[in-house]
């Protein structure tokens, strides 16, 4: 999910409850508990006032979860799904090799070495060997 997209989710989100505040507010001036309700016809500010103040505290708990969920998700969506075996990327449905991968999704060349754990391993006396931390770091 791209930050415009869930930047579009909190506006919706936003426009959904600043509605609710503005039918509250609706309500009272167009004395709906009067013609509902029977009520007294006298407009009465404390109402709209109370309930804007419940309305923005939820509002305040929705946002701040769904800015949090949108985050995690985002999180969740930068992860690539990659085989233990072949070490394959899956993209798009598709299982491709890392030079693959890189090649098309990034524009990125790719080349191949050998990092200086491996040199050890496979090839101890040569020069990429010796570079090799101690175990421990430093």
């Amino acid at each position: 999910m791209s930050t415009k997209s869930g930047r579009s989710i909190l506006v919706r989100e936003a426009c959904g409850f600043g509605a609710l505040i503005l039918l509250t507010w609706l309500a009272e001036i167009l004395h709906i508990p009067h013609l509902w309700f029977n009520e007294p016809d006298v407009v009465s500010w404390t109402r709209p006032i109370a309930r804007t103040a419940f309305i923005l505290l939820i509002w305040g708990g929705v946002y701040l979860t769904t800015r949090q969920l949108l985050r995690r998700l985002h999180e969740l969506e930068e992860f690539l799904r990659m085989c233990s075996w072949c070490r394959r990327i899956e993209h798009a449905g598709q299982w491709l090799t890392v030079e693959e991968f890189f090649g098309s999704r990034l524009a990125t060349e790719t080349s191949h070495g050998i990092c200086p754990t491996c040199a050890a391993k496979e090839f101890p006396g040569h020069p990429v060997a010796r570079r090799v931390p101690p175990p421990g770091g430093a």
